[in-house]
């Protein structure tokens, strides 16, 4: 096995580490920008200051360089507490390139012998300066004022600490924001997982949907969901085989009493009349069984589908009409089949199964002499069977229960399982039918009349 493959990953670290990473990103991606962005607009107005100092400096000292000749550069140390241009340094000079006045710092020679009118840049004593170069009206004395980088590297590093500290602390918070976030979100889901690990299979009770994350709401629907067709099968089952238990113990017990009474037979005949009835409640017990495995099949917690193809009632009802009329005269019934055409799209096997427990139960139920009609159809757009017969019927407040397992009319003398119209009902419903029941012929019996959607036959080949 692939150890990879067979390996867990944790979502709430998986989460984590996304958000985290995608705030810090943001976070490191933006600090980034402010702080371009910020020493962009500090060096404007650095230099914006620089312009402003070299302008004033210049208005300061032109009137006294033109009226006194200086020999010598004039220091102008510009000295005082804390001043905070003690970084700057300046020169004056004339058209011969002389100086006539300095800053405190700044050198005797020029800083620059042709430093182009504006801004621009120069290196003294290994030192990266920043340079504004001014000359007066008449293009005789130039005011040099240089400023050295590090002065604005010394504030763009205090403000990018600034920034990694500010960020640094944010980061933590966010952390711990993001953690307790996610905890707070997969503490609901443990609980959630806690109450589904500690069901049973005699314990299937819905988990609380209370107070848990909309996106986590469709799980656990569908958790109930699962959980609810467990119970109905579970009920289903017990239900199932205590009914199966129920109604096998008749015909078994008539098979044991036929066998103890079989043994103490005192001639042939007796013998035979004996297993005459053990074969009858052999009978019995294998149709019993038999159905009790149809309605299994059937059921719809069974979850089969069933496969369905355009076909004719009509068709199915001429396949069996030679038996029944033989099984009908042998118990002095009448019998009428109209096979009119009545297409729909059915299972075959399932709907003969139908056909076949409808008229069982007609020729059961209905004493000779007697009728039974059989029909088939086409009426309002749907196809129909109908079997009706002159039997004693179904009292009308019974109707809806006679289609219940194992449910038989109280006084009923004839034996039975009470599962024929439970397996109509099932296969009725796999193909979208109707089942009603009605008056018989002759004003007494019953009358069955399924309905189906009616469904286009294929052109047969040519």
């Amino acid at each position: 096995m692939n150890r990879r493959a067979g390996r867990r990953w944790s979502l709430k670290r998986t989460l984590l580490a996304v958000l985290l990473g995608l705030t810090l990103s943001l976070w490191a991606g933006s600090a980034a920008i402010v702080y371009l962005e910020a020493r962009r607009e500090s060096d404007n107005l650095f230099d914006q200051s620089l312009a402003e100092t070299a302008s004033l400096l210049l208005s300061l000292v032109e009137n006294e360089v033109r009226e006194n000749a200086l020999g010598s550069p004039a220091s102008l140390p510009l000295k005082a507490p804390s001043n905070p241009y003690r970084y700057l340094l300046f020169q004056v000079r004339d058209v011969d390139q002389r100086v006539l006045y300095k800053s405190d710092g700044a050198p005797d020679t020029l800083l620059s012998n042709n430093a182009p009118t504006g801004f621009s840049w120069l290196t003294f004593k290994g030192e990266r300066l920043r340079v504004f170069a001014l000359w007066d009206d008449a293009h005789q004395i130039q005011m040099l004022v240089a400023e050295p980088m590090r002065h604005r590297d010394d504030i763009s590093h205090r403000f990018f600490y600034k920034i990694v500290l500010l960020g640094a602390l944010l980061a933590a918070f966010a952390t711990a924001a993001i953690w307790w976030s996610i905890d707070r979100v997969f503490l609901v889901l443990q609980r959630s997982a806690d109450q589904v690990a500690a069901r049973t299979p005699n314990d299937l009770a819905d988990v609380a949907l209370r107070g848990v994350p909309s996106e986590m709401y469709p799980l656990l629907r569908a958790i109930n969901n699962l959980f609810g067709r467990v119970r109905r099968t579970i009920e289903h089952e017990q239900r199932f085989t205590a009914d199966a238990a129920h109604e096998l113990r008749t015909p078994l017990a008539a098979i044991k009493t036929n066998l103890q009474v079989l043994k103490r037979a005192r001639s042939a005949d007796e013998r035979d009349e004996f297993i005459a009835g053990l074969s009858t409640s052999v009978d019995r017990a294998t149709r019993l069984v038999d159905q009790l495995m149809t309605l299994e099949q059937l059921d719809p917690q069974g979850g089969a589908g069933t496969a369905r193809a355009p076909g004719d009632l009509a068709a199915l009802l001429q396949e069996q009409t030679e038996q029944w009329q033989a099984a009908c005269a042998l118990k002095g019934l009448a019998l009428t089949v109209d096979a009119g055409a009545a297409p729909c799209s059915r299972h075959a096997d399932s709907m003969r199964m139908l056909i076949r427990n409808l008229v069982d139960n007609a020729m059961r139920y209905t004493p000779g002499p007697g009728a039974i009609a059989i029909r088939s159809g086409q009426r309002d757009g749907t196809s129909f069977l109908e079997i009706a017969d002159s039997g004693p019927g179904i009292p009308t407040a019974m109707e809806e229960r006679v289609f219940e397992r194992f449910f038989r009319l109280a006084g009923a003398q004839l034996p039975g399982s009470g599962l024929g119209l439970s397996i109509v009902q099932r296969i009725a419903e796999r193909h979208g039918a109707q089942v009603k029941l009605g008056p018989g012929l002759h004003g007494t019996g019953l009358t069955v009349t399924v309905s189906l959607p009616a469904a286009t036959l294929p052109l047969p080949a040519i």
